[in-house]
Formats: structure tokens, sequence, C-alpha cells
């Protein structure tokens, strides 16, 4: 099974919109056994007494827009143990990176990436609690989650790749 991170500030827009979609993206490829999909943050800002708030609603909507279900996903801390557990970990932007690299304390594996490495145009996938665009942050994040698949089926990363059936 491939365990597959992603994270960002808060953990209540983008990471969730991509463990979302990702996990939808095997399910439709027939594959989702083959993956444990799940997000967290870089900052507990979204977490009080130990307990995490809900997906952001703009992000449930723009989800729901596509067919998709956020369902009672809540923000997780992003914590050093998480490295040993995951084999992929994708932020979805540098600043991001910055603080996984923090409370990773590195990344000796090459397990850390950003999200829109996978495609052709690379960079920092925008945080819709700033822009308030979040069909952007979504057609951003679709595209990113679709280049990893890809990758992972195709040549694969950091030796692991996936056959398609």
């Amino acid at each position: 099974m491939v365990k597959i991170l992603f994270v960002c500030h808060g953990n209540i827009c983008r990471s969730p919109m991509a463990e979302i979609i990702f996990r939808n993206m095997c399910r439709e490829a027939g594959v989702e056994d083959l993956f444990l999909v799940e997000s967290r943050a870089t900052s507990g800002e979204e977490i009080c007494g130990g307990v995490g708030n809900p997906v952001y609603p703009a992000a449930r909507r723009e989800l729901a827009r596509h067919g998709l279900d956020a369902g009672d996903k809540r923000a997780e801390r992003l914590c050093r143990e998480d490295y040993r557990k995951y084999d992929l970990i994708i932020g979805m932007d540098s600043k991001n990176l910055h603080f996984m690299d923090i409370i990773l304390c590195g990344d000796r594996e090459g397990k850390v990436s950003r999200l829109l490495d996978h495609t052709s145009r690379g960079g920092d996938v925008y945080d819709p609690w700033y822009t308030g665009d979040f069909e952007q942050a979504y057609n951003e994040i679709y595209r990113g989650c679709r280049g990893l698949l890809d990758e992972l089926t195709t040549k694969g990363i950091n030796g692991i790749r996936i056959e398609l059936n």
C-alpha cells in the first residue's frame, strides 16, 4: 500500500481538497485499495483543544460542485512521526515545504515535493483562503493529483510504481 499525505497551512482548504480529489481518482481508476491518502496542516491554527475545524465551507462547496463530499474531515497537524508513516508527503506551496522541513527534521529519503511539481507547470497551488478563488484552487489541485497519479503509474516516484489493470 502506498501512503500519501497532502499538506497545506491549515488543513481546511487545499490539502483536504487534494486528499478527496486524489482518493476519488484512485477509486475511478480501480486502484483505491492500493493507497492510503490523508492530509495534514503545518499550523495548529485550525485546531483547538485537540479538535480540528472542518473543511472550510467554500472548499466544501467547490468539491460538491464536482460531485465530491468532504464528509467529516477535520484539520490535523503534521508531526515528525508522519515522515516515517508516509511514502510521499506532498505540500501545496513553497512556504508549506519550508515548515514541513522544520517539522519533519528534513527530507532524508526524498519523500517531500510540491503537488504541482508533478505537472509540466510546477510551482505553488495558490491559497484560496487569500485569493478567494476556490475554483482555481480546485483546478490546480486536480491537475496536480492527475499528474501525481500518472507519474506513479508510468515511471514511478522514489521507487514506487503502481500498475493499473
